[in-house]
């Protein structure tokens, strides 16, 4: 991988821009995905396996769609002993950050009513793990132990099985240790449908989350509406801020790192150090070509550099080296931010307990990382006593102007009904 060289000396909402542009934009699967959808919601079990025996086994005949739980709990006794705590490990750390999310539970209360804020689970949540060039157990358990932790009910997970037929044992094993209610033998856009719509053999979910491919992000896009998702991810990326004092290796390994999620994947180091930048032109352009764009850009001070980092707004934002790490407190726009020189991003792919599935494309402008809130919906509940006449006093008025006029009745009703129970209250609805 070749890093281009850029220069940052104004405008940095200008150069993010022109970084993003170094991805093309990808090609639009949008009927294709429409087709499969509407495969999936008309055909059921049939069409389902019909499209894992055509995009996923490569025409092998799948293993059954729904794993057994035999077959969990053989596949998390094969764990290697290392990969086993390791997996261990980071479903306690993700449990423990994700128990940290703070929940409103203190009533509102009024002259004569109040508002309780409440927070509930969803009952099923679908956690899409993608296959192809790698298993990928760490999504397992950003997934499901975050779906666990809200308090989710029922966690299935969907994970398209290889040339074999089989999903592979190292997910099923992830699966098992993470507390997955269910595993299908299932990838792509119709493992979307059959989650979002349910067929003869699964039930459909209230909430799908997780990463994959074009097909499955489209897939997600629109399947929006019957089910929440936790957004669009597309192609990774890292940005990293490194001033003179850094240590030029670990940074590089960093953007090497990063760049192994393959084509699309942004890597960029900015710093005010010329000669940290030309060692790291020369190591990450030894690495390995792995279809990532790189880029390295030279800005003129470290408050061009957090501005470029705010425009960017990167999946991943690592700062090294002490001047670089005193902006972590103005940092607003991230979806992880990794602050010192043991900050490396892979951290937060495994074990640090932040949460994995992350907001890409800029996306942190406006969206979050997962957590327990994308598994939970809150709603009110309102307790009106004594107050129900001043309430209505105030809002009919707004009803009618809305041309509402049952609403306004409806309120006005309550008057009577309430300060018929309260020796105070002598008003009473106008006749009409």
């Amino acid at each position: 991988m070749q890093p281009e060289r850029f220069e940052l000396r104004a405008d940095p909402e200008g150069l993010a821009a022109q970084l993003r542009a170094r991805v093309p934009a990808p090609t639009s699967v949008h009927e294709a995905v429409a087709e499969i959808i509407t495969g999936v919601r008309q055909g059921g079990d049939e069409a389902l396996i019909a499209y894992t025996r055509r995009f996923d086994t490569a025409g092998t005949e799948p293993g059954p769609l729904q794993v057994s739980d035999d077959e969990l709990d053989r596949a998390a006794r094969a764990l290697s002993s290392d990969v086993r705590r390791g997996l261990e490990q980071a479903v306690e750390n993700v449990s423990r950050v994700a128990k940290a999310a703070p929940r409103a539970s203190d009533p509102v209360r009024f002259d004569g009513h109040e508002v309780i804020l409440r927070e509930a689970a969803v009952r099923r949540a679908g956690v899409y793990v993608p296959g192809g060039r790698a298993p990928y157990p760490s999504t397992v358990v950003m997934g499901a132990v975050t779906a666990r932790v809200a308090g989710v009910g029922d966690v299935v997970v969907g994970a398209p099985p290889g040339p074999d037929g089989d999903v592979h044992p190292v997910v099923l094993g992830a699966c098992r240790l993470a507390g997955v209610s269910s595993v299908y033998r299932m990838g792509g856009a119709q493992a979307i449908a059959a989650l979002a719509y349910g067929t003869e053999s699964v039930m459909p979910v209230d909430v799908i989350v997780g990463p994959g491919n074009l097909y499955v992000q489209e897939a997600k896009r629109q399947v929006f509406g019957q089910v929440g998702i936790d957004g669009f991810a597309g192609p990774s990326d890292v940005l990293v801020i490194a001033d003179a004092e850094a240590d030029p290796e670990p940074v590089a390994l960093d953007l090497l790192a990063q760049a192994e999620h393959g084509p699309g994947t942004l890597v960029i180091a900015v710093s005010t150090s010329a000669p940290l930048l030309e060692l790291l032109n020369e190591r990450v352009g030894a690495g390995n070509d792995t279809g990532a764009v790189g880029a390295l850009v030279h800005a003129a001070d470290l408050g061009l550099a957090l501005a470029l980092a705010e425009a960017f707004a990167p999946e991943h934002l690592e700062l090294i080296g002490p001047e670089a790490e005193r902006l972590a407190p103005s940092v607003s726009r991230a979806g992880c931010l990794f602050v010192g020189a043991g900050g490396a991003t892979a951290f937060g792919d495994y074990v640090a307990g932040s949460n994995h599935v992350l907001p890409t494309n800029g996306a942190a402008r406006f969206s979050s990382g997962l957590s327990p809130a994308h598994f939970r919906r809150s709603f009110a509940e309102v307790r009106i006593g004594a107050g129900a006449g001043a309430l209505a006093r105030a809002a009919a008025p707004v009803a009618r102007a809305e041309g509402f006029e049952l609403h306004a009745r409806s309120m006005e009703a309550r008057i009577r009904d309430n300060t018929s129970h309260d020796p105070q209250r002598r008003d009473r609805p106008q006749d009409r």
